[in-house]
């Protein structure tokens, strides 16, 4: 597994530095903008909420980006807070193809 090493920056925090300050735009404009509530924007940009596949699409064409790279942020993100936070998915055992054919 080549994983990140650091943990990756939260999108909100990508929205709120690159985006909403350089820009002089709050929370509030950009949630009007985007068509979603303060509140719904709010958790995002402080880290306690998710990019999820329409806020993606929303980013995407606000900002002039792609979709995929809001999703991306994320799922990097996601993946990185799972492998750290819980080592449970350790105690997995792979499965090869030997195994599988065996016990059928």
């Amino acid at each position: 597994m080549n994983r990140m090493k650091r943990k990756p920056t939260h999108p909100g925090k990508i929205i709120q530095e690159d985006y909403l300050r350089p820009l002089s735009i709050t929370v509030t404009e950009m949630a009007s903008t985007l068509g979603v509530s303060r509140k719904t924007l709010s958790k995002i940009t402080n880290e306690r909420g998710s990019i999820t596949p329409d806020m993606a699409l929303r980013l995407g064409r606000a900002f002039d980006t792609t979709p995929e790279l809001w999703m991306d942020l994320q799922k990097n993100y996601d993946l990185w807070m799972a492998e750290h936070e819980s080592k449970d998915w350790q105690k997995v055992i792979p499965v090869s193809p030997e195994k599988l054919h065996a016990s059928a």
